[in-house]
């Protein structure tokens, strides 16, 4: 009985820990919308491709794939942080009052590296949502390991192929 108490008590409380921040930016394509929703805790705030775009000279973008994804095509002037071996210590030279937008695929990832930065104590850190998907679907410029502009996006595997749903863009994985 106490358990339960406890339980009810507490859980309220823990799920506020996770979901921290709201949902403020879509996708235009609804089920893509619907799809990185369900991805994300909302555990770092999340910026649009628009604002991004929009505003792109504020902020440092930070691409949170794998290496290969990443030479595939990135963000203009994005540095490569990747996932699985991410460390904290490979950027210390970026101030923690920085504009920060970290990005992957859809945002999956890139929402759990942002929160890592956030408890690091960065400041001004932003989740893209929709990641580099919506941004290629919005039409907005990507570059290749070579700084050159590319049509390409690496798109994970073919099932999430899909969601890159410009006709413009070459999907490969």
């Amino acid at each position: 009985m106490i358990k339960r108490i406890l339980v009810g008590l507490l859980l309220p409380f823990s799920l506020q820990l996770s979901a921290q921040y709201t949902k403020t930016a879509s996708c235009a394509n609804p089920e893509f919308d619907k799809k990185v929703n369900s991805y994300l805790k909302y555990s770092a705030p999340v910026i649009s491709v628009k604002d991004a775009y929009t505003e792109n000279s504020k902020f440092i973008f930070l691409d949170a794939r794998e290496a290969t994804e990443y030479q595939v095509a990135h963000i203009p002037a994005a540095r490569f942080i990747g996932y699985d071996d991410f460390k904290l210590e490979n950027i210390k030279d970026i101030a923690k009052e920085s504009n920060i937008i970290v990005y992957c695929s859809i945002g999956y990832r890139s929402e759990k590296i942002a929160t890592k930065l956030k408890k690091a104590g960065y400041k001004n850190v932003y989740n893209l949502y929709g990641s580099i998907f919506e941004w290629v679907n919005a039409g907005y410029s990507v570059m290749d390991k070579n700084g050159k502009p590319t049509k390409k996006v690496h798109t994970y595997n073919k099932s999430w192929s899909k969601w890159v749903t410009n006709n413009k863009i070459e999907k490969v994985w």
